[in-house]
């Protein structure tokens, strides 16, 4: 990100929102424009947000005709109408085969995607990744946004017959897509929303979901999409002979993904936007088997837990992770967010408390013992537990404080066995459990101190308790 007299006090810098000079820029910049000389590109005047009154008017100029297919299918299409008016407020130019010259141009390596919030330009270089497009819309509406009272959530978002709102916020893997798209809801959107005083709004067109090992029985929906028309699939393994794809296939990576037009999915809305939530869902794929499968939280307990933005990585979804991983990213979205992560936290907060609205952490990971060792988590535990407590049928069940990270956890639910919900009877051997629930919690601590002084000590307090009084 360009660091200049808009950026410099707004920006949250650091390891993730490396600066750049503007005379860095400028560079890139004209070294870009060079590479497209004489090429063919590709143009998509689209919009970056589905509500009239918030969305962003965004050009994306591409090298691939694949890339500009990507554009139509994740974000807003303009109506014939709006495109003859179509002023873009933002460009981002995508030229693969341009290289960065990390000693006259200040990038890392050949690879550049370079913000200028000033300038309102996206430059993206040397990779062939669809995804740095989409994100880099994501991480402009993220600072833009906010000035306007308007909360963006790197979240999915659906809405009951009831009209009342639910959100999904969760990292790669962890469940947003799947959870999120069910007959019984109409799918608002699948990653990236805003709050505004409206209600939720949808900032795509379109669904960016992983899909290895993806089934017709498990998800419907989703699995309809990689054998429908315009669905762009990446990372997949095709068959030579058969041409037919092979999502149990996984030589490539795990990172395997479908990008759709959100018209894809039967139920989904016409509109992408809908009133306020009732209910905010952190989702959590807890490798190390410690976390409920669901718990409600305090205020105090959405802040923590927003600003940790925890799940892990577990052996395989990227090179080098041989073992369970714990990753904290701030807000469920660090690499996209350029403000200071207390700045969203406080909205977040300040939405959900005038609107009324629940919290709840759901982990979609391992039961039973940590990654190896234990089970995932049932999808169908997972659906029930999540559909009782979005369709308020949890509000009159009891629930209980569990000790190691002092969570609320109801003692029953339809649908879902009682021992299922407290971790530690999960476990055959409960010293094991505590000794994994003292790990956990310890990088929960750690990386929390961060954050101490951008939040109340109630809120440092509502965090794990395991191992404290051992500190």
């Amino acid at each position: 990100i360009v660091r200049d007299a808009r950026s410099e006090a707004t920006v949250d810098w650091g390891a993730i929102n490396q600066p750049m000079s503007p005379a860095h820029y400028a560079a890139v910049k004209t070294g870009i424009l060079a590479a497209t000389e004489g090429r063919d590109l590709y143009v998509q005047d689209v919009f970056v947000g589905t509500h009239p009154d918030f969305r962003v008017p965004v050009r994306v100029i591409s090298e691939f005709a694949w890339h500009a297919l990507f554009i139509r299918n994740l974000f807003v299409r303009p109506t014939r109408r709006a495109y003859e008016t179509h002023d873009p407020a933002y460009t981002i130019l995508n030229v693969h085969s341009f290289s960065a010259d990390p000693t006259t141009m200040g990038t890392r390596s050949e690879t550049v995607v370079a913000m200028n919030l000033s300038e309102r330009t996206v430059l993206i270089g040397a990779t062939e990744y669809a995804g740095e497009m989409k994100k880099s819309a994501f991480a402009m509406m993220n600072f833009e946004l906010p000035e306007r009272g308007v909360m963006p959530m790197h979240c999915s978002a659906n809405v009951g017959p009831d009209n009342e709102v639910a959100v999904f916020f969760g990292l790669s893997g962890t469940g947003k897509t799947t959870l999120s798209a069910t007959h019984e809801r109409t799918l608002i959107g699948d990653d990236e929303h805003g709050w505004s005083d409206d209600g939720v709004f949808n900032f795509e067109g379109g669904c960016y979901a992983k899909i290895e090992h993806l089934s017709s029985e498990a998800e419907p929906e989703i699995y309809g999409t990689t054998r429908a028309f315009g669905t762009i699939l990446e990372n997949v393994v095709v068959d030579e002979e058969t041409r037919r794809v092979n999502l149990e296939d996984t030589r490539k990576t795990r990172n395997m993904r479908a990008a759709y037009p959100i018209s894809h999915i039967s139920n989904a809305s016409l509109v992408g936007y809908a009133g306020h939530p009732t209910d905010v869902v952190f989702l959590t794929a807890d490798a190390f088997g410690v976390l409920p499968p669901l718990a409600k939280l305090s205020l105090e307990q959405v802040e923590y837990y927003f600003l940790s933005g925890y799940t892990a990585k577990i052996p395989g979804t990227e090179r080098g992770v041989t073992e369970p991983e714990a990753t904290f990213s701030a807000c469920f979205g660090a690499p996209f967010m350029p403000r200071m992560p207390a700045e969203y936290a406080r909205l977040l907060v300040q939405k959900m408390r005038g609107h009324g609205a629940q919290g709840w952490l759901v982990n979609t990971g391992w039961s039973g013992g940590p990654f190896g060792v234990g089970e995932r988590m049932s999808i169908q535990h997972t659906r029930a537990l999540l559909n009782a407590a979005i369709e308020h049928r949890l509000d009159g069940v009891e629930t209980r404080r569990e000790a190691a990270f002092g969570l609320h956890i109801p003692i029953s639910c339809p649908g879902v066995p009682s021992d299922v919900l407290d971790p530690r009877e999960t476990w055959h051997d409960p010293v094991a459990y505590d000794q994994q629930a003292i790990k956990l919690a310890t990088m929960f601590r750690r990386n929390f101190v961060q954050f101490h002084d951008d939040v109340t000590p109630s809120v440092v307090a509502s965090g794990p308790q395991a191992g404290e009084a051992d500190r």
